[in-house]
């Protein structure tokens, strides 16, 4: 039998969900595509009260991905949030080849919640290029009012600080940043040194270039903070049946229920910030990533804001703090749909 929800859950709907979505403008660059983590990142942003969502890129260039966060976006309540995917793209799927026991998600999603999609299923043509989402975003904002939240690879964000005027901004792609971002919220990076997948695993330079010239403010989150830190299980096992993060987590994660939490982490605190859960646990400095995606916290000031995270609670109590988070969301969004498109005859995980 699946776990109810527990009271406490239920009396903090009312106080989750009540308002309209207010707060930190939030731009998302996710790469959707292996680890399920991202999808519990993206319940966040997309439910959070306090998360006014301007726009999500997509930095993995598969259309299984974008498919699939524009059917989140759509079961979310947020169609009209404009959606940009990197150039060029294919119908690669996901192959878990290193430890052979984690499933691919991604196609699943955007296949079984397909109705809930602004975009036609198997068709990705209405997607954005990402840098001119981001410019368009940026210059329609006031100034130093943008969080942006990377939570994944770096092409995108490489990319837009390269970028040259265009129609919708005369600053250049720096000047741009300076003036509109508040700051820059990364997962990646081992701290204070380390190899991290996210820096050296797709493009390491496009890493190297984002974090070595970014002209902001830059707050890291590490790969020792997330790792030990478990969530998604309640929301697997307790959660609306039909949630699509929900069922996210059960193809990807099968029995074992729980999973690692560097996306939620770095979502909640770009959205909440400190709070009770994060300590600053550097003192001065900078990052700095080499040529091969390793990376070094070095001391002194280069003119530039940044910091990295540790935790200020026990693992334990961090991931539960994001599966209360996690059913929060996805209880409250299934009062948006009292009736059912497509597929919502059936249970899709009807077979485990």
């Amino acid at each position: 039998m699946r776990p109810l929800p527990s009271l406490a859950t239920l009396l903090g709907l009312f106080e989750y969900t009540r308002c309209a979505p207010s707060g930190k403008n939030i731009i998302i660059d996710t790469d959707f595509y292996s680890d399920v983590d991202d999808a519990g990142a993206l319940l966040l942003a997309f439910t959070h009260p306090d998360a006014n969502l301007l726009g999500v890129n997509v930095n993995y260039p598969s259309t299984y991905s974008a498919l699939a966060v524009s059917a989140l976006l759509g079961y979310y309540n947020h169609s009209d949030v404009p959606l940009g995917l990197i150039r060029p793209y294919t119908n690669i799927t996901w192959l878990d080849d290193f430890a052979y026991e984690n499933g691919e998600y991604a196609s699943k999603v955007a296949y079984h919640w397909r109705d809930f999609s602004p975009l036609p299923w198997g068709d990705v043509r209405g997607t954005w290029e990402p840098v001119k989402l981001y410019r368009k975003l940026l210059a329609g904002q006031s100034d130093g009012t943008v969080t942006i939240v990377g939570i994944g690879f770096f092409d995108n964000l490489s990319a837009l600080l390269s970028s040259q005027p265009d129609p919708y901004s005369p600053l250049t792609g720096s000047e741009l940043i300076l003036s509109k971002v508040a700051e820059l919220v990364i997962m990646g990076g081992s701290y204070p040194s380390g190899r991290e997948y996210n820096f050296f695993g797709y493009n390491a330079s496009a890493a190297a270039h984002v974090v070595n010239h970014w002209p902001g403010s830059i707050t890291f989150l590490g790969d020792q903070v997330g790792k030990y830190v478990l969530s998604g299980g309640r929301l697997a096992l307790g959660g609306p049946e039909r949630d699509p993060v929900r069922a996210a987590y059960t193809w990807y994660n099968g029995k074992r229920r729980w999973r690692p939490s560097w996306d939620p982490l770095t979502m909640l605190y770009a959205i909440e910030g400190l709070g009770a859960v994060f300590r600053v646990g550097s003192n001065g400095g900078h990052n700095y990533v080499y040529p091969d995606g390793r990376n070094v916290w070095r001391s002194g000031d280069d003119g530039r804001s940044q910091r990295y995270l540790e935790l200020a609670l026990p693992n334990e109590t961090a991931g539960a703090i994001l599966d209360d988070k996690f059913l929060l969301g996805a209880i409250g969004a299934t009062g948006m749909y009292f009736e059912s498109p497509g597929y919502y005859g059936q249970d899709v995980l009807g077979f485990l």
